[in-house]
């Protein structure tokens, strides 16, 4: 893919904080005509430079009252079982992130679900249950807050 230029830099930017921003705005925003500002959204897409939008969802007003973050040992380690695992979790409608790590742990499990009962039962049943997970440790979310600032990595 070609560098990014300032234009290219601008709408990641936007959209980076506002994914749902419209077109047009968007291109009002930047100054640019909509149908520029919307093929550079397309290639940006395309290139793979954008590969998703999301909506930040407030799990509380949907009953899920804690969160939480699970990280995992794995043993055996090996990338048909890593994969089977990310596979089969992402299923389940308490996971909201998973993270394949390095380091002394091989996976973080960002979760979210009713009371602590519910957090129970799911890492008895779909985490400590399987016989890859040697270590599991679960720790309560206290806040989760996301930057609305694009990461910037200058060419210096």
């Amino acid at each position: 893919m070609k560098k990014l230029d300032d234009i290219d830099l601008r709408i990641l930017t936007i959209l980076y904080n506002d994914a749902d921003i419209n077109n047009k705005e968007l291109a009002a925003k930047i100054g640019i005509a909509p149908s520029t500002c919307l093929e550079r959204v397309k290639r940006l897409k395309s290139s793979g430079v954008i590969k998703n939008a999301f909506i930040d969802v407030n799990f509380k007003n949907i009953g899920g009252n804690i969160e939480a973050i699970a990280a995992i040992r794995l043993q055996p380690y090996s990338e048909e079982i890593v994969n089977q695992l990310r596979d089969d979790l992402l299923k389940l409608p308490e996971i909201v992130s998973l993270y394949h790590m390095g380091g002394s742990y091989d996976y973080f499990i960002h979760m979210s679900v009713k009371d602590s009962e519910h957090l129970r039962q799911f890492v008895f049943n779909a985490i400590t249950s399987r016989d890859e997970v040697t270590t599991v440790e679960t720790s309560l979310v206290f806040e989760h807050s996301r930057s609305g600032v694009l990461p910037q990595f200058d060419d210096e």
